[in-house]
């Protein structure tokens, strides 16, 4: 009899860790090529771990709820025949690291080489927040074999940093102290007294990481939005000429989502500056396009699947694109990479019968665009023969932009092309 070792696979390339959520099998059990052995879940979207062999699964070596690296043995599988066990995990070279993340050797402050391991995801945010590789030993990991998670560093920072805003504080108190840091100093729990019929209802996974996801992102970037109402009435109207024809012929329906997805990448290529990261003081533009959709799902949480090169895409592999991941989002079957890499974030608000909001930015990203709901509004339209007041199909856009590094003029430019794309749709066009 020969064992085989399940390994935690690679994910993408920015993906370095993921949770055991669910054991699918036991000890003891029979596992059948391509049956699902566990549940995992990154930071973005829950998977799946098949087995690509068949045998007895004999030992489990991450209990659920634990953390485990990409390339981790997460489980044994005895087998009849003699095969070659699944490859040993490497050591992590530059090529492992994410797109975005500098190499190892470019990061201050922390050291190439550590007797304890670190993913790149916790490498990355301790160079961004100057802690040195002994500071990070010092910090308790709450992962497998006592490994630092980005949770583990992050509530650390937050306590860091709160210790100093508190000492700043001390020494000149009538000073407000600006803080630059991705953290804000932890504040004490509010005690909450519970009324008779009141319920307290636990955050599940998701709902935590979407929560940290939004104060990080808050607490990193100065957020400004810029508002332009557009009048759509073209592509409205052009919309609901082809879309019974496009659906007999493409057997996919069109919606709206694509048509905001193609102009917001024509005004990327107008102010490529609007498609760039942070890195500490430096800029990183990108040379991808690539459009995450928010998408609500049936538990009230949310997700951004990644459209990646959106902007190489036409119409009818847009929309064929949208209703995929859309329809795969909320059936819980995306792939973690498909939500992995975007630059740029579009939300549908008007889903929602809400005509403009304020969004959140989806960091590590600069900016991101909600559509409001379309209405029927008067307007007033200039003819040759004078001012009229026609009935028009108008809907607000609302881009939210870090303004670190996007001043009002480039927000505000940016969100009225995308704008101008839209009106000046073509009613003739063919698809």
């Amino acid at each position: 009899m020969a064992q085989y070792e399940l390994l935690l696979p690679k994910m993408g390339e920015s993906v370095a860790e993921a949770t055991v959520i669910k054991w699918a099998k036991q000890p003891g059990d029979a596992v059948e090529v391509d049956d699902i052995v566990l549940e995992i879940a990154t930071d973005k979207v829950d998977s799946e771990v098949p087995s690509p062999v068949s045998g007895k699964l004999v030992r489990q070596l991450f209990k659920e709820d634990e953390v485990a690296q990409v390339g981790d043995i997460l489980a044994i599988i005895e087998i009849e025949a003699e095969v070659t066990s699944a490859p040993v995990k490497q050591e992590e070279t530059e090529d492992d690291l994410p797109a975005d993340l500098p190499p190892l050797n470019d990061i201050p402050g922390v050291k190439a080489v550590s007797e304890r391991f670190y993913s790149p995801l916790v490498k990355s945010i301790a160079a961004e927040e100057n802690i040195s590789n002994e500071e990070l030993d010092h910090i308790p990991g709450s992962g497998s074999e006592g490994r630092l998670t980005k949770d583990d560093l992050l509530s650390y920072i937050r306590q860091r940093q709160g210790s100093q805003v508190q000492h700043n504080k001390n020494i000149q108190e009538d000073i407000p102290v600006l803080n630059t840091s991705a953290e804000a100093p932890v504040r004490a729990p509010v005690s909450t007294s519970l009324s008779a019929g009141e319920e307290i209802i636990e955050m599940d996974r998701m709902r935590k990481l979407i929560a940290d996801h939004m104060v990080m992102s808050k607490q990193t970037s100065p957020h400004v939005t810029s508002f332009v109402e557009a009048d759509v009435t073209n592509m409205v109207l052009w919309r609901e000429k082809v879309k019974k024809t496009f659906e007999q012929r493409e057997k996919e329906k069109i919606t709206f989502t694509p048509l905001f997805i193609e102009a917001v990448t024509k005004a990327i290529k107008d102010y490529p500056m609007i498609n760039v990261t942070v890195n500490g003081s430096q800029i990183v533009r990108k040379r991808d396009i690539n459009i995450g959709m928010a998408a609500a799902l049936p538990s009230g949480n949310l997700i951004v699947p990644v459209i990646k090169n959106a902007d190489q895409f036409n119409l009818v592999g847009l929309t064929k694109s949208v209703n995929d991941l859309a329809l795969r989002a909320r059936a819980s079957k995306l792939k973690p990479d498909e939500t992995q890499n975007g630059t740029f974030t579009l939300t549908n608000i008007g889903s929602f019968g809400n005509v403009m909001g304020t969004p959140i930015i989806n960091q590590p990203q600069v900016a991101i665009l909600a559509v409001g709901a379309i209405k029927k509004k008067p307007a007033v339209l200039e003819t040759e023969f004078g001012d009229v007041i026609a009935i028009r199909h108008m809907m607000y856009l609302s881009l939210s932009y870090d303004h670190r590094v996007v001043d009002g003029a480039l927000g505000g430019s940016f969100v009225r092309r995308v704008a101008d794309y839209l009106e000046n749709w073509d009613i003739e066009r063919e698809i």
